[in-house]
């Protein structure tokens, strides 16, 4: 059985993956990237989204792909950076996306745990990345894992808003029940696609309206 660093109920959600041998195939190539190469995040914060977002309080899941690959912006939520660290692109975008949706302001700090710490499921499909080397983790089984994820929460929780944005979080959507949850869709905010769609998706007012329908607190922003 592999020993896995996780929050205790994502544990026994997961515990039947965690047994499976493509996990166990996983892990060791996880286990030696770490020790041959630099890679993000930091081997404590690989689960950070799970741990900052128990099981039973996720209210929104937002899907990304690859976790950072540069020194010191990964740490385990999609889309976010450490305190301190200049917003990547794409975040930007979000920013100013909700600042034009909900009439927030830009933050200083791009540091998304106040979303997870809300209910935010910040789930990146690829868990670890290696320095300089966007995708080298890809299809190695962080995907199936993931997907898994994505499918245990479709059919254990009812009332989830997922977020895809770009077309491969948009794949996802077929692992999603959307008579019991809510799918928002569009473009990925990339400054290449952002303005073909991002800009103007209303997805941070929608899914607070979807949440406060539903009997939720509404995320704040």
């Amino acid at each position: 059985m592999t020993n896995v660093n996780i929050e205790e109920s994502w544990r026994k959600e997961l515990q039947t993956e965690f047994n499976k041998p493509y996990f166990t195939q996983l892990i060791s190539f996880v286990r030696s990237e770490y020790s041959c190469h630099k890679v993000y995040p930091p081997g404590s914060l690989i689960f950070n989204a799970f741990n900052l977002c128990p099981f039973p309080k996720v209210k929104v899941v937002l899907i990304g792909q690859d976790p950072y690959h540069e020194p010191g912006q990964a740490h385990g939520l999609c889309f976010s950076v450490n305190d301190g660290v200049p917003f990547p692109p794409s975040l930007s975008n979000i920013f100013k996306e909700i600042q034009s949706d909900t009439g927030a302001a830009i933050p200083s700090s791009g540091n998304l745990t106040r979303w997870a710490e809300q209910g935010v499921l910040l789930l990146n499909a690829t868990l670890t990345v290696r320095e300089h080397a966007a995708g080298s983790h890809q299809r190695h089984g962080w995907e199936e894992f993931t997907d898994a994820v994505i499918q245990t929460l479709s059919a254990k929780r009812d009332g989830i808003v997922f977020i895809l944005w770009g077309s491969y979080a948009q794949s996802k959507a077929k692992l999603i029940d959307s008579s019991r949850h809510y799918i928002l869709r569009s473009a990925h905010p990339s400054p290449l696609s952002a303005y073909r769609g991002f800009f103007g998706n209303h997805h941070f007012s929608l899914t607070n309206e979807y949440l406060v329908k539903k009997g939720k607190e509404p995320i704040r922003w």
